[in-house]
């Protein structure tokens, strides 16, 4: 399914009220977050989240690498020690291996 499919504002619901169900210290990548709601893919999600991700925990969305939001490294690792979020041993990256959640 494509997120014009869903209409833009059931897109960006769906994408938020996924990124508002990832519990404290898990993460998903922005893929993970496309599955999860069926559609769109990477890149649309991370457009709804530089668009409209401001009031969920956006710091659980991270690139596949482990990577925090571009721009927002700093606030992210801040907020990955206060949940305590695995991270690696570079303490730059979350450890996806540990971290991601199944979404269950």
């Amino acid at each position: 399914m494509e997120p014009e499919e869903m209409g833009p504002e059931e897109y960006v619901e769906a994408v938020l009220d996924a990124v508002e169900g990832i519990p404290p210290g898990r993460v998903l990548s922005y893929g993970d977050v496309a599955e999860l709601v069926g559609a769109g893919g990477p890149r649309q999600v991370g457009r709804v989240m530089s668009l409209h991700g401001g009031a969920v925990p956006w710091w659980r969305v991270i690139r596949a690498d482990g990577s925090p939001p571009p721009g927002h490294e700093i606030r992210a690792l801040e907020e990955y020690r206060v949940e305590g979020t695995p991270l690696r041993p570079d303490g730059r990256r979350v450890d996806m291996r540990r971290a991601r959640w199944d979404g269950r």
